[in-house]
């Protein structure tokens, strides 16, 4: 009788858990920007494009800016480019308004680390121990477009929502949606993982990878870089990881699936691609 009751209460837990997620689901979905897939965003654009500024200058006070005259003119000349084909393909495609809010910044800052990032609302940074292994402006491009892709597809926005749903479980939705704003803040720490956090950052997922890489691809293209030099970056960061792993590569996998999917994806990026 116990046991019964005991399965009586799981099953009930578990429609109730259902019941939760769908409604969460219907109010809080929106889809990617540029592929169509639906996504959880449970926290407003304004609250992220906030939280992450707040993350950005907090990272900036205590970052130092490279000196290294080359280097820095790299990658701002690369951002530009890129940043000028994310706006033209959002104009295309009648998305404009996704991008209210941006404000594109490029610094290279001084670092050995094997890393880089673009934050909601088009902070780019890249640190200078990349720039060994991107070598030259296309390579660099592979980075910053796959970068600014996660920013774009709103990459940040769904992992935040999708742990608040974690944290509160069966919560009720008022519950959620209450305690929302408070929640965000919290879990930004560790979103956007900046600075001394950034190793504890959650990892974006293989889902998400691809999306990045598939954009990125189709946005260094557009700035006139070859999406097919994609390929060799990544087999030099795959060389890299085999004797240590580069903090880039802590919430960027690079396998030979990813390769394998890059090259199955190219023919879509070269139709962007002008020389």
């Amino acid at each position: 009788m116990k046991e019964d009751f005991k399965l009586l209460n799981t099953k009930s837990m578990f429609k109730k858990t259902a019941l939760f997620l769908t409604i969460l689901l219907m109010v809080g979905c929106s889809t990617v920007p540029l592929t169509g897939r639906m996504q959880i965003a449970l926290v407003s654009d304004a609250e992220v494009l906030a939280l992450s500024d707040t993350s950005y200058q907090s990272f900036m006070k205590t970052a130092v800016t490279s000196t290294k005259t080359v280097e820095n003119a790299r990658v701002t000349r690369v951002g530009k480019k890129i940043t000028t084909a994310v706006e033209t393909y959002f104009t295309q495609q009648g998305l404009s308004a996704q991008l209210a809010g941006y404000s594109w910044s490029f610094k290279l800052v001084k670092d050995e680390a094997v890393n880089a990032f673009c934050m909601p609302g088009g902070k780019i940074v890249v640190y200078e121990g990349l720039l060994p292994i991107t070598l030259d402006d296309t390579g660099l491009a592979v980075v910053v477009g796959h970068e600014i892709a996660h920013a774009v597809a709103k990459h940040s926005n769904e992992r935040m929502s999708q742990q608040l749903i974690l944290n509160y479980g069966a919560s009720t939705l008022s519950t959620v949606m209450s305690k929302k704003s408070t929640a965000a803040k919290t879990i930004a720490s560790t979103v956007f993982g900046l600075g001394a956090e950034y190793g504890v950052a959650l990892p974006y997922s293989r889902k998400q990878e691809y999306e990045a890489d598939r954009l990125g691809l189709i946005f260094m293209a557009m700035a006139g870089y070859d999406p097919a030099q994609s390929v060799a970056f990544w087999e030099r960061m795959s060389a890299v990881s085999k004797s240590s792993t580069p903090e880039f590569l802590s919430t960027h996998p690079s396998d030979a699936k990813r390769i394998a999917n890059l090259k199955i994806l190219l023919p879509e990026a070269q139709a962007f691609y002008k020389k």
